[in-house]
């Protein structure tokens, strides 16, 4: 099944229950590894462009996790998010709150649709954890991209990612325990034919209670020529796969993400796409 990035807590939780958990906090432990995905972009920017980023603007940004991770990098870094859903917005406001405030200065939450609102052109556009895939038509996948560019600046990037493997044809559950809760991804309906998939997350707690169906994707599984294809189409050059290496003892991922051309016949990946405006 397609592994979703994970990040531990780095602080004991203590004991956490269905009524008494977060489920955007929650999702933010389980789900998103917004380091790493700094880490990531900072350094492809400078291999591809010779300078370093400081403007990201995040689209279906949730939280803004990723944003506020951007600002606190540098002192010259600033962020917009993107998203329409006001109730997330506001839990991620109220975590801006708790930031410097400097930082706070440099960063900022949008309500709108993404194909629709105008921001200024950022250095880097990011839309991760596969949340374009909501789009489920070419023209729709195609429109989505033509907006995104709007909102790069010449000589900027989008950077996205997707999953992939013989995993993520197949029904059912995959579980990783992690601070306080388990985490459960759920492919529970898969199409071949049209490539519509039903994904649910499930958080289940010490004392046997369960949020069930706390976040559901009813997406497309895109796959990496087709995306390639509509960002050349919507006018980005040189769209690039980085794929993940492997540690030779264990033969788990090991964080270090390359260009690749060919990638690897396995059972679960994620990726990063770079491309260029």
């Amino acid at each position: 099944m397609a592994k979703k990035k994970v990040v531990k807590s780095s602080r004991s939780r203590g004991w956490r229950s269905a009524s008494t958990s977060d489920r955007y906090e929650l999702y933010e432990l389980a789900v998103q590894g917004t380091e790493a995905d700094c880490i990531f972009i900072d350094r492809v920017f400078r291999q591809r462009r010779n300078r370093s980023p400081h403007s990201l603007r995040e689209d279906f940004c949730g939280t803004g996790l990723l944003a506020r991770e951007w600002v606190t990098r540098r002192d010259s870094n600033t962020a917009v998010g993107v998203d329409l859903d006001q109730a997330v917005l506001r839990r991620g406001r109220e975590r801006i709150a708790t930031l410097p405030a400097a930082a706070r200065s440099r960063i900022e939450l949008k309500k709108g649709d993404v194909n629709e609102i105008r921001t200024a052109p950022a250095d880097v556009l990011v839309a991760l954890n596969f949340s374009y895939f909501i789009f489920r038509t070419r023209a729709q996948l195609l429109e989505f991209f033509i907006n995104a560019r709007m909102g790069v600046a010449a000589g900027g990037m989008i950077v996205i990612d997707a999953y992939g493997g013989s995993g993520s044809w197949a029904t059912g559950e995959e579980e990783r325990s992690l601070d306080g809760f388990t985490y459960v991804w759920h492919q529970a309906r898969v199409s071949p034919i049209t490539h519509d998939v039903t994904n649910h997350i499930h958080f289940r707690f010490p004392d046997g209670s369960e949020m069930r169906r706390a976040f559901t994707y009813v997406w497309r599984l895109w796959t990496l020529p087709e995306i390639k294809e509509l960002l050349v189409e919507a006018g980005f050059r040189s769209p690039a796969v980085y794929w993940e290496g492997t540690e030779r003892k264990s033969g788990e991922g090991n964080g270090v993400f390359k260009p690749s051309r060919l990638g690897e016949a396995c059972e679960g990946w994620i990726v990063y796409i770079v491309a260029e405006n």
